[in-house]
C-alpha cells in the first residue's frame, strides 16, 4: 500500500533551521521514503509521544510522523537533531510542541 505523506509547517520550519543543506535534503528524501510501508520503519514512540513514530536520518538526526491507516496519510511533524539532555534534542522539542498544540495536523 502506498501512503500519501503530509509534511507540517511545524515541522518544514525546523527543518529549514537545519544550518546543513545537504542534511535537509537527506531527511527530505528519507521522509520520501515514508510513502512505502511507514509502519515498519522507524520505532514506536512511548509515553508522551505514544501514537508517534521516530525514524533515524543521517546520523543523529530524527523524523517524527504519524500513520493514519484510515486515510493512507503519514503525517510528518517533527525533525531535528537528537542531543539527549539538551534543550534543542527533538524529542523534547516535540513534546513541548505536543503540549502547546502545535504537533497538530488536519485529517
Amino acid at each position: 500500500m502506498t501512503y500519501k505523506v503530509e509534511i507540517t509547517d511545524v515541522c518544514l520550519s525546523l527543518i529549514e533551521k537545519i544550518p546543513d543543506k545537504r542534511i535537509q535534503s537527506i531527511i527530505m528524501d528519507r521522509i520520501e521514503a515514508l510513502k512505502t510501508s511507514p509502519e515498519k520503519q522507524g520505532k514506536i514512540l512511548v509515553k508522551k509521544l505514544a501514537g508517534f513514530r521516530s525514524i533515524y536520518v543521517a546520523g543523529r538526526y530524527r523524523v517524527i510522523y504519524k500513520i493514519d491507516d484510515d486515510s493512507t496519510v503519514v503525517w510528518v511533524v517533527a525533525a531535528g537533531i537528537r542531543k539527549e539532555g539538551d534543550q534543542k534534542d527533538i524529542y523534547k522539542v516535540a513534546k513541548r510542541l505536543l503540549k502547546l498544540g502545535l504537533l497538530d495536523y488536519e485529517i
